[in-house]
């Protein structure tokens, strides 16, 4: 079993939504899949109740109950767990942070974002974590070089994952539906970057995980 963690240290940076279409994307390329949200605004569980999936289980845990309920989930022949969680340094957070294989910190290619991305990327270093930036929500090709900015910056703290997400109506229209958006728009360029970034993030986490 394999555990991430979005960690952020701003909100608006499309954490949840990235979460729910990056473990379905995950799920359609054969993984057995858990959503964790520990976020309080719990946007992940309220999508999941318009989704009403059995085979795409997604529960609100707290901080002190995350142990338990992962050593459960490896009884059950599950191969990877996503943790939404809320913003960086509460206790659900470091608690996800403590336990994820690999955390995620994603940021739109704006300065404020980059900046606190940065300071994120620096703490979970100090923690010894292994973590990777993810742009998300990018402009279209006209604004290219906002974007490589971001990514040079982001670059000198980190790894950074590809594909980037470009910023895109149908994310809109999945969160609406519970779907993901390689479900909304099949054969899109939503749906192949999420694709896409699921491959590239898989290659960056160990095969298995036990918990001790």
């Amino acid at each position: 079993m394999r555990i991430i963690a979005f960690a952020t240290q701003k909100g608006g940076c499309g954490k949840s939504t990235l979460a729910a279409s990056l473990a379905i994307a995950a799920q359609e390329a054969g993984e057995r899949v858990h959503v964790i949200d520990m976020d309080p605004k719990k946007s992940v569980i309220r999508w999941a109740a318009k989704r009403k999936d059995v085979d795409l289980p997604v529960c609100a845990v707290s901080s002190a109950k995350l142990p338990v309920v992962l050593n459960d989930l490896s009884k059950k022949n599950v191969s990877l767990v996503v943790l939404d969680t809320p913003a960086f340094e509460s206790p659900a957070s470091l608690a996800a942070i403590k336990v994820a294989d690999l955390s995620i910190v994603p940021a739109r290619p704006a300065l404020f974002d980059i900046w606190a991305s940065e300071v994120t990327g620096r703490k979970l270093r100090l923690m010894d974590r292994e973590f990777v930036f993810l742009l998300n929500q990018c402009p279209p090709a006209l604004a290219a070089l906002r974007v490589r900015a971001s990514i040079a910056a982001l670059e000198a703290n980190g790894t950074v994952l590809r594909p980037h997400i470009s910023a895109r109506a149908v994310f809109l229209e999945a969160t609406e539906k519970g779907k993901g958006v390689t479900e909304i728009d099949h054969n899109g360029e939503a749906a192949r970057e999420m694709r896409e970034l699921w491959l590239s993030l898989k290659r960056q986490l160990p095969l298995s995980r036990t918990l001790r």
